[in-house]
C-alpha cells in the first residue's frame, strides 16, 4: 500500500496542532464518545481513543473535561455520522467523514465546497469498493524496541501491515480489529498519537507535484468545514 499522503497528513496535523479550529472537531469527537457510552474513560473505550487522539495535538485538559461534560447534557446536540463521496481533478477520489447536529447545512456545505473546487459529489456507496476500511494507529517506535519483535506481539491482535517513516510508525489492521489493536498498544504500554479508522485505497494514483499542489487546496477547504472529522482519497 501506498503510504505518502500519510506521511504528509501527518506532518500537517503537526502543524495544526495548536490551531483552534481543531479543538472544536476533536471535542466534538470526545462529546459523541462520551454520549454514547458512559463518561468515564476508563470503562469506555471509545471515549479513551478520542482523549487521546485530543491529547496528541495538544488539545488542553479544560478543552477535554468541557467535551465529555457536555455529552450530559439535556441539550446536548445529536449528532449523526455521514460520508459524502466526491470526485475530483486527475481521476482523485475523495470521501468526507462529517459528524453533524444539521444534515441540510452540511451537504449544502459539501457540494458548495467540491464544485467551487472543480470536484462534484458522487451517490452514496458508488465509491466504497474502490477503499478498504482499516483500523490506523499511529505511534512513535519505543527506543530500544525491535521491530520484527513488535510485530509479532501485535499479530494475534490482528495486525497487517507495520509501517514507518522517520521515526513515525503506522500500524494497519481490519476495522473489525480497531478494538484488540488498539487494547494490545495498552497491553504492551507503547503510547500511541493517534487511532482511528480509515478508508485506504485499494488502487492508488500517481500524482505530480503540480496535480497534488491542486488537489491538497481542495483537501484543505473539505477539512477547514466544522463537521468534517476526516478526509480520505485514493492518492498514493
Amino acid at each position: 500500500m501506498g503510504r505518502a499522503f500519510e506521511y504528509r497528513r501527518a506532518a500537517k496535523e503537526k502543524r495544526w496542532g495548536m490551531m483552534s479550529r481543531v479543538f472544536p472537531k476533536l471535542g466534538k469527537a470526545i462529546t459523541v464518545a462520551a454520549k454514547a457510552g458512559v463518561p468515564d474513560p476508563e470503562m469506555n473505550a471509545a471515549l479513551r481513543t478520542a482523549i487521546q487522539n485530543a491529547k496528541a495535538q495538544n488539545m488542553p485538559k479544560a478543552n477535554i473535561d468541557a467535551a465529555i461534560k457536555r455529552a450530559a447534557g439535556k441539550d446536548t446536540e445529536a449528532f449523526m455520522e455521514e460520508l459524502y463521496e466526491g470526485k475530483g481533478p486527475y481521476g482523485v477520489m475523495i470521501l468526507a467523514e462529517c459528524l453533524t447536529d444539521n444534515h441540510a447545512r452540511t451537504v449544502a456545505n459539501m457540494k458548495w465546497i467540491f464544485n467551487k473546487w472543480g470536484a462534484g459529489l458522487a451517490p452514496s456507496g458508488s465509491m466504497l469498493n474502490m477503499f478498504s476500511r482499516k483500523a490506523v494507529i499511529q505511534f512513535e517506535m519505543p527506543a530500544g524496541k525491535d521491530r520484527e519483535e513488535l510485530e509479532m506481539e501485535l499479530i494475534d491482535a490482528g495486525l497487517e501491515e507495520l509501517s514507518e517513516n522517520e521515526g513515525t510508525c503506522f500500524a494497519y489492521a481490519d476495522y473489525t480489529d480497531f478494538g484488540s489493536l488498539t487494547k494490545a498498544f495498552e497491553d504492551l504500554k507503547i503510547e500511541t498519537t493517534k487511532a482511528t479508522l480509515q478508508y485506504i485505497p485499494v488502487a492508488p494514483v500517481e500524482l505530480s507535484e503540480e496535480q497534488m499542489e491542486e488537489i491538497e487546496k481542495l483537501i484543505d477547504k473539505i477539512e477547514e468545514d466544522d463537521d468534517v472529522q476526516q478526509v480520505f482519497t485514493n492518492i498514493a
